[in-house]
């Protein structure tokens, strides 16, 4: 026989008003709970996290945009890194 149960944790989380207000009034908009609303919410997110991991691990091997406190993007893409060696 095989069992399935799954542990539930409680937490507790600080949200500003304005958000927390807005959470409150989708659930009811949804006819779900606001814990409904925010599992969800959570799962999205961290599913969401997962893709984007995987995707970096199969572009291995490319080079990052490299963000600068100016704002501006260094893109290391098509730098010819044999270059530096000669």
């Amino acid at each position: 026989m095989l069992l399935c149960y799954s542990v539930l944790m409680r937490t507790t989380i600080d949200l500003p008003d304005n958000l927390l207000r807005r959470t409150k009034a989708l659930a009811a908009l949804r006819g779900s709970s606001m814990k409904e609303l925010i599992v969800r919410a959570v799962e999205r997110e961290v599913n969401a996290e997962g893709s984007v991991a995987a995707g970096q691990a199969a572009r291995r091997g490319e080079f990052p945009v490299v963000h600068l406190k100016s704002k501006r993007k260094l893109d290391l893409s098509k730098f010819d890194f044999d270059d530096l060696l000669a």
